[in-house]
């Protein structure tokens, strides 16, 4: 089988005759206008952001308009939306692009009918190449609910490696409090703080896109596919909770820090303050006997200066002795 080439045909990655066992053929833009359902299961995936597939979908697809609008459109959340003649799926994926964020979710838009599927997408996601991949090895899906269920899996699969990742730094900025300096933690905690929120946000939606899916079936879908697509449905849920989690963790940790900045800040102003406590009497003193009158005691001898200076030094001494007994130092 020839391999297919990951440059795209004026907007068309790929188009394949999948012969529903797992396998398939590679046919380019020729064989899609001419192909007819007795000729196969037929998997066409477009990139949109060429100028190709739109004059395509609007006039020879033969979508309804609104379908072929929802799969064109410029930006889109995650939903489900059965159809007359088939069964429209948005989703997300995790951005595993060179230079990417992985928050930065990469939307891909899935048309299902019994006997074809169109994959569109505006940015590279790697989970349609592992499918391709997988037919080429004859691994394949073997109707459009596999396509789904296969789809589904594997976008959750690497949302699920992300939400670790995550659980994994929080606990690294956890035990990292007392080696790093709180401004690095409080910066990284921040930015773990934005990509939970944005993975968050589509996530949320793409749940019950899935809910949807399983709570009014399709008939595009066998009773296997629905039980597949519940188990992805509950797996979202359960990484919702864990961001939940997370969030709830960044924003103790982000208070702990807070609190230790407060703490350290006291107890620094608490030793100025009581430096300052001891020599304040001192500097009465000082101030006291730098008068230039007369009459001051203890100018006209030799042993003024060592007397001033030993009752100087024994009164610090003295009310640090104080301090000490009051558990103020």
């Amino acid at each position: 089988m020839a391999q297919p080439s990951q440059a795209s045909d004026n907007g068309l990655m790929w188009a394949m005759l999948l012969d529903r066992q797992g396998g398939g053929s590679r046919i380019g833009w020729d064989g899609l206008t001419a192909w007819r359902p007795e000729q196969g299961l037929l998997w066409a995936h477009f990139d949109i952001s060429e100028p190709g597939p739109e004059r395509w979908f609007e006039e020879k697809s033969g979508l309804e308009p609104q379908i072929a609008a929802a799969l064109l459109a410029e930006d889109t959340r995650p939903r489900s939306a059965p159809s007359r003649n088939g069964l429209l799926v948005i989703l997300r994926g995790v951005n595993l692009n060179p230079g990417a964020e992985p928050d930065d979710m990469v939307s891909v838009r899935v048309w299902l009918e019994r006997d074809r599927i169109f994959s569109v997408r505006r940015r590279q996601l790697r989970v349609s190449s592992e499918i391709r991949a997988a037919v080429e090895a004859g691994e394949g899906p073997v109707s459009p609910g596999d396509f789904l269920c296969m789809l589904v899996e594997r976008l959750v699969d690497r949302i699920g490696e992300s939400v670790d990742e995550l659980d994994e730094h929080i606990d690294e900025l956890e035990e990292a409090g007392e080696a790093q300096g709180i401004p690095e933690l409080r910066a990284q905690l921040s930015d773990l703080r934005r990509q939970t929120a944005h993975l968050r946000r589509f996530l949320a939606p793409q749940r019950d896109a899935l809910d949807r899916l399983v709570r009014q079936p399709d008939p595009v879908l066998a009773e296997a596919d629905n039980l597949s697509i519940r188990e992805q449905a509950d797996r979202v849920q359960r990484f919702l909770e864990d961001l939940d989690l997370i969030r709830e963790r960044g924003m103790v940790a982000q208070e702990e820090f807070l609190s230790r900045i407060a703490y350290q800040q006291n107890e620094r102003i608490y030793v100025l303050s009581v430096v300052a406590a001891i020599f304040l009497p001192l500097t009465f003193l000082t101030g006291l006997m730098g008068m230039n009158v007369g009459g001051l005691p203890g100018a006209d001898t030799h042993y003024g200066f060592t007397a001033v200076t030993l009752l100087m030094v024994g009164l610090a001494v003295a009310m640090a002795w104080y301090f000490k007994r009051r558990h103020w130092l």
